[in-house]
């Protein structure tokens, strides 16, 4: 009889386990190719793992709880986990060179001269980085998840940045400020609309 309430009390234990891990796996969108247009207006923390990693396996119910917690105290920030073994390009843009890997993804693409000029009238000072990938994008992306709290960080074509704009190369990152603009593309230069400063 004791081991019949024994055995009851391990597998209502069990049970109420299982259903707190998957209520916490709720708040953690498994992330697949469709992350890469879905990011767009959203600010998300995505972990970047291996099926087969020790580690990998270690931190998922840890988080679990990150997802949970962000949910709780209302955050904007969207938590999500991608197999980074077979989305190994949205990897490689990200710079995942190990696993478990943890990426704030804060660079919003600036689709069109219109959302252009919408970010131009709502911040003062914003950071565009212009080209492919390359180390200067590797560069601009650890940047940016070190400053995001500072500033606000986009990456766009050279069709949507204002005609006064001129690059002489690519990649390159501008710095809008007010009436001015700097680029960036391994020394500075400033320009405004009227005249180099």
């Amino acid at each position: 009889m004791a081991a019949g309430r024994r055995s009851a009390g391990l597998r209502l234990c069990a049970t109420v386990f299982l259903l707190d891990m998957a209520f916490c796996k709720g708040f953690v969108e498994d992330l697949d190719e469709s992350f890469k247009d879905n990011r767009k207006d959203d600010i998300w923390l995505v972990d970047f793992y291996a099926p087969w990693c020790g580690h990998c396996k270690k931190l998922e119910p840890i988080w679990n709880e990150v997802g949970l917690e962000m949910k709780n105290i209302g955050s904007p920030v969207k938590v999500g986990k991608m197999d980074a073994t077979s989305y190994s390009s949205i990897a490689s843009e990200f710079g995942v060179r190990g696993y478990p890997t943890i990426k704030l993804a804060l660079i919003r693409p600036l689709p069109s001269q219109q959302m252009f000029e919408h970010v131009q009238k709502r911040h003062r000072v914003f950071f565009v980085y212009i080209g492919g990938e390359s180390p200067l994008k590797e560069k601009y992306i650890d940047a940016a998840s070190e400053l995001i709290v500072y500033t606000y960080f986009f990456s766009a074509s050279e069709e949507v940045v204002p005609e006064y704009v001129t690059l002489k190369e690519r990649p390159a990152v501008l710095v809008f400020k007010d009436e001015t603009y700097f680029v960036y593309d391994g020394k500075f230069q400033c320009f405004n609309s009227d005249k180099t400063c």
